[in-house]
């Protein structure tokens, strides 16, 4: 079921186009991955999801039902463009965001007192925002993004600033809210955390839509039907038993055994590979290379400014 929909969604600046009748569906308990190369309109989508504008045209629905301007309640934003005040302390301006989140101030002591245990900022509470690193500053927002415990998280670029520490830390904080039933919304250039992190993904390129689908099924529509293979035994004798259907690509010879990248241009049964190759050389290992998210992102954008120049 999904927790959050936007339906043809078209929102234009003057006369620049900046989404072009978008949609995506974000099931509960998931993490969506919001994707595209920078000015592809991602920031003005998450701003419209957050109702800090509106879009010209489309719908936003929410829980089952039309958005209203109450759910923004339910919302934890953290952008890409940190806001905190500089010159107020760091405890008094968590607490002074808590509570504008609802909470009271009761509850808003109890949960900052968890967090700041958790992340070990015990110390931090009376320090001002301008005496800390950009990855201390970090730290707090995230917390000020999830203490008031929304149903939906949107994550704008979270781990600029951190180390890879203190990324991992932010990375296993944002399972375990997912795992305790949020659901996030999570933008990001850096693909790898893509593949760590989301379950489904929706890229958005000049202002449309051009891909959109879980992790796991893209990544097999866009395999190119190419195979690794170590092996132990003569490249010349392997090299010669296989028609022209299958193209090498590369082929690297080492002490104790050989690979070899081997494409299977007609079609996608690895058996026709293996029934071959065991008749030339020793088989150490066989695998399917399936392309990373960033080969995908690639290939797609790629692709599509190809074909709209």
């Amino acid at each position: 079921m999904e927790l959050f929909i936007a339906r043809n969604i078209h929102k234009e600046y003057g006369a620049t186009r900046a989404l072009n009748d978008v949609s995506i569906s974000v099931g509960k308990g998931s993490i969506f991955g919001l994707l595209g190369p920078n000015g592809a309109g991602k920031t003005t989508l998450i701003r419209i999801i957050n109702q800090i504008t509106a879009p010209d045209q489309g719908e936003l629905f929410f829980d089952g039902r039309k958005m209203t301007t109450a759910d923004v309640s339910r919302i934890g934003y953290l952008p890409e463009e940190r806001g905190l005040y500089k010159k107020m302390k760091i405890g008094e301006q968590a607490l002074y965001l808590a509570q504008l989140k609802g909470m009271s101030y009761r509850d808003a002591m109890k949960s900052l007192k968890y967090w700041f245990e958790k992340f070990d900022i015990v110390a931090w509470w009376d320090k001002k925002v301008e005496e800390l690193s950009k990855g201390m500053q970090q730290k707090v927002q995230f917390i000020t993004t999830v203490i008031h415990k929304p149903d939906l998280l949107i994550f704008d670029e979270p781990f600029s600033g951190f180390d890879p520490i203190n990324a991992n830390l932010i990375k296993q904080e944002i399972l375990e809210l997912r795992d305790k039933g949020a659901t996030i919304i999570f933008s990001t250039h850096n693909m790898s955390t893509v593949e760590d992190l989301c379950d489904h993904i929706a890229l958005i390129n000049k202002s449309r839509k051009i891909l959109d689908g879980p992790i796991h099924e893209i990544k097999q529509t866009y395999k190119s039907n190419i195979f690794e293979v170590s092996y132990k035994g003569d490249f010349n004798r392997v090299s010669s038993l296989l028609d022209p259907s299958f193209a090498i690509l590369e082929h690297q010879e080492n002490p104790y055994e050989n690979t070899i990248r081997i494409q299977h241009l007609n079609g996608t049964d690895s058996n026709d590979l293996i029934r071959l190759l065991v008749n030339a050389a020793e088989i150490v290992s066989f695998r399917e290379v399936i392309p990373s998210m960033n080969d995908v992102f690639i290939k797609v954008v790629e692709s599509y400014n190809a074909s709209n120049q």
